[in-house]
C-alpha cells in the first residue's frame, strides 16, 4: 500500500499526483506543489489472461511526515485506494 494516504503532504506532493494520474483516480488537487524528497516507487506487474495491470506504490521517502488518515480526511465516505 502506497505510505501517500498517511502523509502530510498528499494532497500537495508531485509524486502522489503521478501515482493518482497511473491508477486513473481523481487528483486530491490540480496543482501539486510539493517536491518529496527521494521517494521510493515499486511497481508490481500482475498479467491474467493476457491482461497486464501496474500498480505504483509509494514505499518510501525522506519527506514522508506522518498524518494517519490524512487522504480520508480529504475524501471522507470514499474507499481508501489500494
Amino acid at each position: 500500500m502506497c505510505i501517500c494516504i498517511n502523509c502530510t503532504y498528499v494532497d500537495r506532493c508531485i509524486t502522489y499526483h503521478a501515482v493518482e494520474a497511473q491508477h486513473l483516480q481523481p487528483h486530491l488537487t490540480e496543482y501539486p506543489d510539493f517536491e518529496a524528497n527521494s521517494p521510493t516507487v515499486n511497481v508490481n506487474i500482475k498479467t491474467t489472461s493476457g491482461d497486464i495491470q501496474m500498480e505504483w506504490d509509494v514505499v518510501g521517502c525522506e519527506s514522508f511526515s506522518a498524518e494517519m488518515g490524512k487522504w480520508m480526511k480529504l475524501r471522507p465516505g470514499e474507499l481508501v485506494p489500494t
